[in-house]
């Protein structure tokens, strides 16, 4: 069993992941609503569903940090939301890049608290993010 204070701070880790998936949740659903033109209707076929996968992820991380005896955040992370498509993917790209650092680092300290099915769950989360950030920089190449 992990020390209360390394616990903690898997806790509070887990709620900024968590603060960042409902943020990006809400960011995605804006940039869905307002990205005009051809490239804005490639990037609502991308990001509609990851509106729904980035809640997903929420729901998860906020039942494992009450399985872990914390409180879950409501807070989601506020985003700047650029005009062009071309630099809402940017930003997008950049957050994805984030989130899987945020994961990794969530991951080993999963492991040091020896919580191995949440190590577990967070590299699938990190391969989620990964195959997102990938989709993104593959269309940016061809902007």
């Amino acid at each position: 069993m992990a020390d209360k204070k390394k616990l903690q701070q898997l806790i509070d880790g887990l709620n900024q992941d968590l603060a960042n998936e409902l943020g990006a949740s809400i960011l995605y659903l804006y940039q869905c609503s307002t990205a005009s033109g051809w490239d804005g209707e490639e990037l609502r076929e991308l990001l509609q569903p990851e509106v729904t996968g980035e809640m997903q992820h929420a729901i998860f991380l906020a039942e494992k940090i009450v399985a872990l005896g914390g409180k879950p955040t409501t807070m989601p992370i506020q985003h700047k939301c650029p005009k062009d498509v071309k630099g809402m993917l940017q930003y997008d790209l950049k957050l994805e890049k984030e989130a899987i650092e945020g994961y990794k680092l969530r991951s080993m300290q999963a492991e040091e608290c020896g919580e191995t099915g949440l190590k577990i769950k967070l590299e699938e989360l990190i391969v989620d993010e990964t195959g997102h950030a990938e989709k993104i920089e593959r269309i940016l190449r061809g902007m």
